[in-house]
């Protein structure tokens, strides 16, 4: 539904999704690229990319807090929306650790063959992360447009109920 918000409103809410793209695309496409190139001489280039997405998630959780408290409802609504979708991404990045321990026991302790080991990491682990990122890619981009436009989704509005101070634009009816 789209409401009357201020371009102020609308730029700031604008803001964590911009910072959620920058993390995804930037950081596990882009950075993860380069440094899969490194990775066989430097392996500590590849280990940067989930500690700097972690940190990214994190100051976006201690931001929505924040937001919750020094914002205006459209802007602390894109911000939990953002939160939201970061646990998703800590999900399936925590499956890929499990995988990896998993397929890391199953080499070392059980006799599993490399070949075995690395193909169910890429397609258990690897490939649900990769997914993953791109459906958040899009989804991202979609809500930084509806940020632009004064709109947020409606199960939003029902987690957060709107304050009777925001009223619904004449363009939505």
């Amino acid at each position: 539904m789209e409401y009357n918000i201020s371009e102020q409103d609308r730029q700031k809410a604008k803001i964590p999704h911009e910072i959620f793209l920058t993390n995804l695309i930037g950081n596990h496409i882009l950075g993860f690229v380069s440094a899969l190139g490194l990775a066989g001489s430097y392996w500590q280039p590849l280990a940067l990319v989930p500690l700097i997405s972690l940190a990214v998630v994190a100051y976006t959780m201690w931001r929505a807090k924040r937001a919750s408290t020094e914002e205006s409802w459209f802007v602390m609504c894109h911000w939990q929306l953002c939160v939201k979708r970061s646990r998703v991404l800590l999900a399936v990045m925590l499956l890929l650790v499990i995988v990896a321990i998993l397929g890391w026991v199953a080499y070392t302790h059980l006799g599993m063959m490399d070949v075995a080991v690395k193909a169910m990491i890429g397609g258990v682990g690897v490939l649900p992360v990769m997914v993953t990122i791109l459906v958040l890619i899009m989804m991202e981009i979609d809500a930084m447009h509806q940020a632009t436009q004064g709109k947020i989704s409606a199960s939003m509005v029902e987690l957060y109920p709107k304050p009777d101070s925001v009223t619904v634009s004449a363009k939505a009816s």
